[in-house]
């Protein structure tokens, strides 16, 4: 099997995406959870991350977030709500494009995180490394080479079950036991 990720942190984001699900009781709207407090950076230090992000097309990562949970929490709301069908997909259109721009919020988030990671200098620093040669062949094969790198672990990962099984199986036949 051939697996080929485009963006391995857009896979990430997606399985966080997919974690946060929409809320088991969709009509009780549960407290909105504080992000992590960042240290304060520098103006100077925002801008270097957010020049790093946009080398590394990051937004690709999380322009689907908005339409994506409001269509994740229209399929919940139905399958509690089945009577409300034909509302909630008339709603569903309304409410992203009231929340249309809101993942923006995650560009803005990843900057400071960024920032609070790295040194200003640091920052400029790698701005200036995907910028070189070697940097913008790193931005365009690590997903590629990320994606094999997957692939490899998984069919590994099979190959190897079988051996662990095959242990397991040899141990438990030499105390009388067939598994």
């Amino acid at each position: 099997m051939k697996i080929v990720l485009k963006f391995l942190p857009a896979a990430t984001l997606a399985v966080g995406l997919a974690l946060s699900g929409a809320p088991a009781m969709a009509q009780q709207a549960a407290p909105k959870a504080a992000a992590p407090a960042q240290p304060k950076a520098s103006p100077a230090a925002i801008a270097a991350a957010k020049e790093i992000l946009q080398i590394k097309n990051a937004t690709a990562m999380y322009s689907g977030a908005v339409p994506g949970l409001v269509e994740k929490t229209k399929i919940a709301l139905i399958q509690q709500n089945l009577s409300y069908q034909k509302d909630l997909n008339e709603v569903a259109p309304i409410v992203a494009q009231q929340l249309n721009g809101r993942q923006n919020e995650i560009g803005e988030g990843m900057a400071q995180i960024y920032a609070s990671e790295f040194t200003e200098q640091e920052l400029k620093d790698l701005v200036t490394f995907y910028r070189s040669p070697l940097g913008k062949k790193l931005i365009e094969a690590e997903p590629r080479a990320i994606g094999l790198s997957m692939a490899f672990m998984n069919s590994w990962a099979q190959n190897f079950s079988e051996t662990v099984m095959g242990a397991f199986r040899a141990e438990m036949r030499k105390r009388g036991k067939e598994i």
